[in-house]
C-alpha cells in the first residue's frame, strides 16, 4: 500500500525535477516510489475487477442487490446495538487505578 507521505514525496520530486533537476539518489528514489505506486494502483484495480460479478438477467442482479442490502442492514443493526451497549457502560475511574 502506498501512503500519503509517499505520494507527497513523489509530487515533491516531480516539482524539483522540473525546477532544478534531481540528483542520482533522488532519481533512484523517484523510480522506486513510482514502481511502488504503479504496483499499488494495479493491485487496487485488480481487486476492483475481481469483485465484479456478471449476471445473466435483471432478476439475478436484483436478487444480488437485495442480498447485499440485507447484509448491510444486518451489519448496521449489529453496530447500532454495540453502540447502545457502549453508551450504557460507566467507568469508575477509582477502580481503574
Amino acid at each position: 500500500m502506498i501512503t500519503q507521505d509517499k505520494i507527497d514525496r513523489i509530487n515533491e520530486l516531480a516539482r524539483k525535477a522540473k525546477e532544478e533537476g534531481l540528483s542520482e539518489e533522488e532519481l533512484a528514489e523517484r523510480d522506486t516510489l513510482r514502481k511502488e505506486y504503479i504496483a499499488a494502483f494495479r493491485a487496487n484495480l485488480k481487486a476492483q475487477l475481481d469483485s465484479i460479478k456478471f449476471v445473466d438477467s435483471v432478476e439475478e442482479a436484483e436478487a444480488i442487490e437485495e442480498s447485499i442490502e440485507t447484509e448491510l442492514k444486518e451489519e448496521i443493526a449489529e453496530l447500532e446495538t454495540s453502540i447502545d451497549e457502549l453508551k450504557h457502560i460507566k467507568i469508575d475511574k477509582d477502580k481503574i487505578n
